[in-house]
């Protein structure tokens, strides 16, 4: 009997609408786990080179995990990658929520989805009943009406429902995937390969019991969690703040991204603060799957000129940084409004902040004027104009139809020389976090292979001096604290250990703000969730190789679509001066970044352009045939 996994994946051409069960043995799934590791499988396995990421022969891959649904916290997440049309690379993204256990409790780990359909459709999976069924009425819809439609169809509201919305529809090279309206895939523009198969919503239902080897032992760890999680600062600030909280301390710290990455500081930032939420608009903390942290916000607004419906969830950190500092505004209620607006449309709220950013920016320096908005103002502040351009991008209207296409493409589109705003890595805009004063997050955005993510590993500060976080990685040999801009072989000895930590939790299906050093579950605990899930006498050790098998060969997938160690940088802005906040003038030297990359390879077992070698790749158990 398989535990904590099911053994089905389900393969569903849209073609020629035949759909199939796959059985694979347990060896396959201890290697590949779920998530990142299935993802990288199937895509380096089934996708031919240079494809067209958003043609027939793309892939779209829906990836559990081995501890997705466990009845504890932190385990409901769930991966979708595919050829990403963002970045031309390795795509993928992770959602928490609870669409992922409901997948397993319907029987199954994944979903590999091909072909085009030549109508929209939307496939329903109801245990052993799996349909394709047409999504015409539902195309064109925002996600909260189609839900509600799809609710009606099937008249069952307790279906769990996966989709995109009229951004994906509109193939916007950012579109997300949400279920539940406000958990998101974000990242790498997975909505748009789903809107061009045609595909609108994956709605599951799942009576059954995901079958785990010892659930005395599950239980007591679930319990041991709750009796501590709230004496962890960083679980209960989460709690307390959700990711917000970050707002004032980045900003304390010089680190808040302002003005399109210009400064560090903004003068506003208690406006758009976690502790005005709270004050405010916050109307309820809920959270994922069996998650008793709580970080998501439930937020409303009830104005003359702003309704914020609260089904939309809230906005997090990343949201709020990136429609607010980011474009100068500190309106918190404006920033709520763009995020619904986001989860209405189906669109990634950091590329969009980004890209409008970069847009204000090409306006403040006279790169495009009020003609090119239809009169606008499109200056650093403008609230109205934000929340009018998130309209135009997901409907390609005007000038959004460039900015559609990401900040990077439309630099060059637009020319002038704006290619100095755009703040992209591999063509992926950057996550709201500044690696000027946090330079692991750096190495991060530059190695990654979905482009800048800041989920790759915990951020120097939880590093930089003694105390439980740093206690919390010496199973990992991590002894001594690191200061935050350090980027000696010492930082980045960190970084190799914990980017496979990082991947292990998304082939696993665990959320970061669980285990440490971001949350609070020991290591040990960690282990012992996989083994009591699974039945398997694993350790440590098989976890992290499992984690860096992922990593490499998703790095093999972009190396064959014509990536190099020249896509292993920043942004020139980065190694260049901050111009405000406590940081100033702060920047990263450009050589002492290339020797940090070059460092990061020799660990991996890289050789000196970052291509794995031969001997790295076999002791990982990779397959000769996908190098």
């Amino acid at each position: 009997m398989n535990y904590g996994f099911l053994g089905k994946i389900i393969r569903i051409n849209l073609s020629d609408k035949s759909i199939n069960i796959e059985k694979p043995d347990e060896i396959f799934y201890r290697t590949y786990m779920g998530g990142k590791g299935f993802i990288a499988h199937y895509l380096l396995k089934e996708v031919k080179a240079n494809i067209d990421p958003l043609g027939e022969e793309n892939k779209l891959i829906i990836a559990a995990g081995i501890l997705t649904g466990l009845p504890v916290a932190g385990v409901p997440r769930f991966a979708v990658g595919a050829k990403s049309p963002l970045t031309g690379g390795y795509g993928q993204s992770e959602a928490g929520g609870f669409w992922g256990p409901e997948l397993k409790k319907a029987g199954y780990d994944g979903i590999i989805i091909e072909g085009k359909s030549s109508i929209p459709v939307y496939i329903y999976i109801n245990d052993d009943k799996i349909e394709i069924r047409s999504a015409k009425v539902i195309w064109g819809m925002e996600t909260g009406d189609s839900q509600e439609a799809i609710f009606r169809e099937l008249k069952d509201k307790s279906v769990k429902v996966l989709q995109i919305g009229p951004a994906g529809e509109n193939l916007v090279k950012y579109a997300c995937i949400l279920n539940g309206l406000k958990h998101a895939n974000g990242r790498n523009g997975l909505g748009a390969v789903m809107g061009s198969k045609g595909l609108r919503a994956v709605v599951v239902k799942g009576t059954k019991k995901i079958p785990f080897h010892d659930n005395e032992r599950i239980s007591k760890i679930g319990k041991s969690f709750l009796s501590y999680y709230m004496k962890n600062p960083l679980t209960r600030g989460l709690y307390e703040y959700g990711t917000v909280a970050g707002i004032m301390s980045n900003n304390a710290g010089g680190i808040l991204p302002t003005r399109n990455f210009n400064d560090g500081e903004f003068d506003n930032a208690e406006n758009i603060s976690a502790e005005k939420m709270v004050d405010t608009i916050l109307k309820k903390r809920v959270g994922c799957y069996a998650c008793a942290v709580r970080c998501k916000r439930k937020v409303e607004v009830q104005t003359k000129d702003i309704k914020v419906e609260g089904k939309y969830g809230g906005p997090e950190y990343e949201t709020v940084a990136s429609f607010g500092s980011l474009c100068g505004n500190d309106n918190l209620e404006i920033i709520a409004k763009a995020n619904e607006l986001c989860n209405r449309l189906g669109m990634d709220t950091i590329s969009a902040g980004m890209t409008v950013a970069f847009a204000m920016e090409c306006f403040e320096n006279g790169i495009l004027n009020e003609d090119d908005f239809d009169g606008t103002n499109f200056s650093y502040g403008n609230q109205e104009a934000i929340l009018d351009m998130i309209n135009r991008i997901a409907k390609r209207e005007g000038i959004g139809n460039i900015l559609a296409e990401g900040s990077e493409a439309a630099a060059k589109i637009i020319g002038k020389g704006c290619g100095e705003f755009v703040l992209c890595v591999k063509g992926q805009e950057l996550a709201m976090h500044e690696p000027r004063g946090k330079v692991g997050v750096g190495i991060g955005y530059a190695v990654c292979e979905t482009g800048a993510d800041h989920m790759v590993i915990g951020h120097d500060t939880l590093f930089g001096k003694t105390g439980f976080t740093l206690d919390s990685v010496k199973p990992f040999g991590i002894l001594e604290p690191v200061d935050t801009v350090d980027l000696s072989w010492k930082k980045i000895r960190i970084f190799v250990y914990l980017q496979r930590w990082w991947s292990f939790f998304n082939m696993a299906g665990i959320c970061n703000f669980v285990p440490v050093p971001r949350g609070a579950m020991p290591v040990s605990d960690v282990v012992e969730l996989v083994k009591a899930a699974t039945g398997w006498e694993t350790s440590l050790w098989e976890l992290m190789t499992a984690g860096e098998r992922a990593i490499n060969m998703a790095r093999l997938f972009n190396l064959r679509e014509g990536f190099t160690s020249d896509d292993d940088t920043l942004p020139d802005r980065l190694f260049g001066g901050l111009k405000k906040g406590r940081l100033k003038g702060n920047y990263i030297l450009r050589e002492d970044f290339k020797e940090a990359i070059s460092t990061y390879y020799s660990m991996m077992g890289w050789d000196e352009k970052g291509v794995p070698t031969k001997g790295k790749l076999l002791e990982l158990n990779i397959s000769p045939e996908y190098f």
